[in-house]
């Protein structure tokens, strides 16, 4: 096999579960860039860390990657070293910077105007409907309506769900009560919410949507792989069971079990495969019970936080990057829709037994789980250092204090 080197951008949970899917495939160690040690990658022997507090700044970005791709190809002249963006920044900055990136690095980006369209959630929405896909109805609100207060007339109405269209620049907004996602329930609360967000620094439009009846049971997340010639190889559905109640990572996936729905998969299929996607898309649905439509919230472009959940089941990721850049083989056959059998366990069972909806799902996790079919990004029986049992003991710890914390001891 041609030599090749991973190399990771950012040290959050999606960064681990790829560098353990390398490692896992072909004992490689993958070189990570990033802003800063996060301590989900702490004390890991399967990840080379280098970070610049600058990093997510983009013109510094470029300057880093370029520098270090001059240096590894000249180190290593005959190793293919493979690129994977792991975070919403660090995608946006390798689309924009796409073509400086080429001398030195392979992989699989779109260009920035359908990077732009994609994660942007107004344009998003527009392609949903301009594509026919589901997903719920959306009252967009720039700065210039909500001075006029044009969120007091919308076209459904309470509870709603408020998210930022652009979630790139909302990451640099701070404000007190911040969270990624907000239901409201009153016009108040919505009034509220709206002049915090505004009043912060954030400058660009606001999705307000019908919120979709349901609890985390009835979120859904497809993972697809689609190579450098726009073609879906593989797709990988699942049900969650619980997500994070914490305000920073609220709507974050805890616990995810297979599932399978092929006639939604091709239409998903169809969707990339026309807009010239490449790269792992992931996508947050909510099965909505009132028509029962699987509806589209987003589309993230680079694989999930939660991406271990495809390796887990069968679909090593890192063997499908290698398989289309390094190795360059064709697609064959038809695109691989996935049948797991394991389930995505990121909490201590004893909470996704306290929180999770009670149900056919909640037995089939628990019936995985006692079976042995259940696994933790994190935990890695080639990466458990003393030191790394421990942060992963604490960790454990502080996030079944959050559940309690957030949801009660009783709720």
């Amino acid at each position: 096999m041609t030599a090749f080197q991973p190399v990771l951008l950012g040290s959050e949970t999606c960064a681990y579960a790829m560098a353990r899917a390398f490692h896992s495939a072909y004992g490689l160690k993958s070189l990570v860039y990033g802003r800063m040690q996060l301590s989900v990658t702490k004390f890991s022997s399967i990840m080379e860390p280098t970070f610049f507090a600058d990093f997510t700044e983009p013109e510094s970005f470029r300057r880093h990657m370029v520098e270090a791709g001059r240096r590894l190809t000249s180190e290593r002249p005959d190793t293919t070293f493979l690129l994977i963006a792991c975070g919403d920044d660090y995608s946006e900055l390798l689309s924009r910077y796409k073509d400086e990136l080429k001398p030195y690095f392979t992989f699989v980006s779109v260009d920035a105007d359908l990077h732009d369209r994609l994660s942007n959630k107004t344009s998003f929405y527009e392609l949903c409907a301009q594509y026919d896909l589901p997903h719920p109805l959306t009252f967009v609100l720039d700065k210039a309506g909500a001075a006029a207060g044009k969120y007091h007339d919308l076209p459904f109405g309470f509870p709603v769900a408020v998210k930022p269209a652009n979630s790139v620049e909302y990451l640099h907004v701070d404000f007190p009560g911040r969270k990624k996602a907000f239901i409201l329930h009153t016009p108040e609360e919505l009034a509220h919410v709206v002049s915090a967000i505004y009043g912060a620094g954030y400058g660009s439009e606001l999705i307000i949507q019908d919120f979709i009846p349901g609890s985390d049971a009835n979120m859904r997340v497809l993972n697809a792989y689609v190579d450098h010639d726009h073609h879906v190889r593989m797709m990988v559905l699942g049900h969650v069971l619980l997500a994070d109640p914490t305000p920073e990572a609220i709507g974050n996936y805890a616990a995810i079990i297979p599932d399978y729905n092929e006639g939604f998969c091709l239409k998903i299929k169809s969707f990339l495969e026309s807009i010239g996607y490449e790269g792992v898309a992931n996508f947050d649905i909510k099965f909505d019970p009132r028509d029962g439509e699987y509806k589209l919230f987003e589309i993230n472009l680079r694989q999930g936080r939660t991406n271990f959940f495809v390796t887990l089941n069968g679909f090593n990721l890192a063997e499908y990057f290698v398989d289309d850049l390094v190795l360059g083989n064709p697609m064959e056959g038809d695109t691989v829709i996935g049948r797991g059998d394991s389930m995505l366990l990121e909490v201590p069972f004893s909470t996704l037994k306290k929180y999770a909806e009670p149900g056919e799902a909640l037995d089939r996790g628990i019936a995985l789980h006692n079976a042995g079919k259940s696994g933790w990004t994190l935990r890695y029986g080639r990466d458990l250092s003393f030191r790394r049992r421990l942060l992963l003991w604490r960790l454990h710890r502080l996030t079944a204090k959050n559940y309690d914390t957030y949801l009660g001891k009783n709720d």
